[in-house]
Formats: C-alpha cells, sequence, structure tokens
C-alpha cells in the first residue's frame, strides 16, 4: 500500500511535499501549496532533482551572472551571496548583516525563474511539433495527413472554421496566426503544468496579464470606424447619455481582457490548489482512513484537470476571436432604424 501511494504521489505531481515548511513539527499545507504555484529561482522535479537557474541582475549597469545554488547553502537554507539576499522570492541588496537595505533603487532583475524556464522549453516543444508538421505537408502536399500531422489537422480545422470563420468573419485569416498560437501556448503550458515538477505557468497572472494585453491591441488596432462610432456615439442613444455611455464603453473595452487575464489564472491556480489542498490531508490528520479517500479525490481532480487545460485554452481563443469579430464587423444601424 505504501508503494502505490509513493507511486500515485509522483504521477500528480506531489513532489513539493518533499520541501513543505515545517514549523514546530507540524506540517504546513498554506506554505507547501504557497511554495508550489510559486515561481521560484530553482526547479525542484524530486529529492536529488533541483535545477538551479541562473540568476542575471543589473545592478546600476553593471551586469551580476551566476548560479542560483549560490543563495542556498548545504541545508538547502538561504544564505546572503555577493551582496545580494534572497527573501519570499525575490533578491535584493543585502547589508552586513544580510538583511534587504533600504535603496533597491538601480537593481533589475532579469533571471532565468522557474516559469521562464517552463516557457522556453514548451515554447521549444511547439516549434518542434508545428515545424515538423509543416516538413510533412511540404513532403506530402494534397494526401491524407499521418502520424503527429493526423492528431492536430483537425484541431487546427476546428480553430479555423469553428472559432475564426464563425466569429471573425471574412477577415478571418489576418487573425490565425495569432488564434492558433495563443490555443496551443495556453494548451500546451497547461499540459506541462500537471505534469511532475511542471511549472505553473498559466497560473501566474504576469503571463494571463501578456497574453490578454496582446489581444486587446490587436483588438483596438483593428476597430474600424463603425466600432469605434459604436463606442463615441452609440446609435439609438440620445446624445445627452454620451457623457455616461462613453465612459462606460471605454470600461467595457477594458473589462474584456481583464476577464480573460483573471479566468485562465484562476482557474489553473485553483486546479493546482485543489489537488494539493486534498493530499495535504493525508498529512494533517495522519490516517490511514483519510490516505485512499484523498489519493481517490486528487486523482478524479488530476483528470479533471486534464480536461480543464484544453477547455480554458478554448475558451481564451473564442473570447479573442469574438473581441476582433466586433472590431472588424461592418454595422448597419442606419439602415436597421429606418
Amino acid at each position: 500500500m505504501k508503494k502505490l501511494f509513493v507511486l500515485l504521489f509522483s504521477f500528480l505531481n506531489i513532489s513539493a511535499f518533499a520541501d513543505a515548511p515545517v514549523e514546530g513539527g507540524e506540517f504546513q499545507a498554506g506554505d507547501m501549496i504557497t511554495h508550489h504555484i510559486a515561481d521560484d529561482y530553482n526547479w525542484h522535479f524530486a529529492d536529488g532533482a533541483t535545477l538551479y537557474l541562473p540568476v542575471i541582475l543589473i545592478d546600476n549597469g553593471s551586469v551580476n551572472v551566476f548560479s542560483s545554488h549560490n543563495f542556498y547553502d548545504e541545508n538547502h537554507e538561504t544564505v546572503p551571496y555577493n551582496g545580494y539576499v534572497l527573501e519570499h522570492g525575490h533578491i535584493y541588496r543585502a547589508n552586513a548583516e544580510g538583511e534587504p537595505t533600504e535603496d533597491q533603487s538601480g537593481l533589475y532583475d532579469l533571471s532565468i525563474t522557474k516559469n521562464v524556464a517552463s516557457m522556453f522549453v514548451s515554447v521549444a516543444l511547439l516549434f518542434g511539433v508545428f515545424f515538423t508538421i509543416a516538413g510533412m505537408y511540404k513532403k506530402n502536399p494534397g494526401k491524407a495527413p499521418k502520424g503527429i500531422q493526423s492528431f492536430f489537422e483537425p484541431i487546427i480545422i476546428f480553430i479555423r472554421d469553428e472559432i475564426a470563420k464563425a466569429n471573425i468573419g471574412p477577415k478571418y485569416e489576418r487573425y490565425m496566426p495569432y488564434l492558433l498560437t495563443v490555443f496551443f501556448f495556453i494548451w500546451f503550458n497547461n499540459l506541462l503544468g500537471l505534469m511532475p515538477g511542471g511549472a505553473n505557468l498559466t497560473g501566474n497572472i504576469a503571463v494571463t496579464l501578456v497574453l490578454a494585453l496582446i489581444t486587446l491591441l490587436i483588438t483596438v488596432f483593428s476597430g474600424n470606424k463603425n466600432y469605434w462610432k459604436h463606442i463615441f456615439a452609440t446609435p439609438g442613444v440620445p446624445g445627452w447619455l454620451a457623457p455616461i455611455m462613453i465612459p462606460v464603453e471605454l470600461i467595457g473595452i477594458l473589462t474584456k481582457p481583464f476577464s480573460l487575464m483573471v479566468r485562465l489564472f484562476a482557474n489553473i491556480t485553483a486546479g493546482h490548489i485543489i489537488i494539493l489542498s486534498l493530499f495535504s490531508l493525508i498529512f494533517i490528520f495522519r490516517s490511514f482512513a483519510v490516505g485512499p479517500l484523498s489519493v481517490a479525490f486528487a486523482t478524479f481532480m488530476n483528470f479533471l484537470e486534464l480536461f480543464v487545460a484544453l477547455l480554458q485554452a478554448y475558451i481564451f481563443t473564442l473570447l479573442s476571436a469574438m473581441y476582433f469579430g466586433g472590431a472588424v464587423e461592418e454595422h448597419h444601424h442606419e439602415e436597421e432604424h429606418h
């Protein structure tokens, strides 16, 4: 039974329990979960398998590059190094006592963190997959797809026909590169985050913010005269309501990408928290009676997260296409009014 639990923990990405903070001998579930879903300067896969990532600091024009391993002693406790200290997931200038100084101006952190490294892995994987598919199309033009090509072609066609064409209209082709990129980027990173030792990239609000911001910029710069007329001179609305309607419409432009950002961040992060919380029950109650039930629910949630990984990529892509469609749509309010 013990071996079975160990195998399940390994499969369901529970290696973080090995580094769970302990205070007074008690298991701290909150600290463990926060440590697991947060970004870090090293990438912990399992006991004895930790990748220490490069730290890149620009301090008043001088560049300092070294391994994050220097911030840890033999007991994996953080220690100052080279005038800097790692505290609460951030690097600061340190004083003689090894504590952060008050003045941190001019210090810029460009380090390769766990999330950045995970993004590099996912991008390399995307390039590998789709360059392979493109090569197969060139090698066998007009022939039925096979292998990896046959798996991804229906997905690409679905995004083209059911998302882009259906929501954008005749001008859909110019948006296909972005829609395909954002769909597969989110989907691949969602799946990588569920693997043992995976990083919580799409559960990082900075990443979802950038994706939502790109959607916002494309929408705004794609807007035609009808799109902007609807915002600044809404058809059918009396002119005296313009001081109210215009701010409401402008706020609406920002709330759409905001919802994209929060939805993806919250759903992915919540999934990780729920799974880790269910497993934490074993260590909190210290009971064999809780173990099987906790493992069963966590296993179910893990498989549910596989569906959520695909669903969130689909929703983000679908809503982005709807926003693009609203920006390029030709309205005929005058004709309809008459």
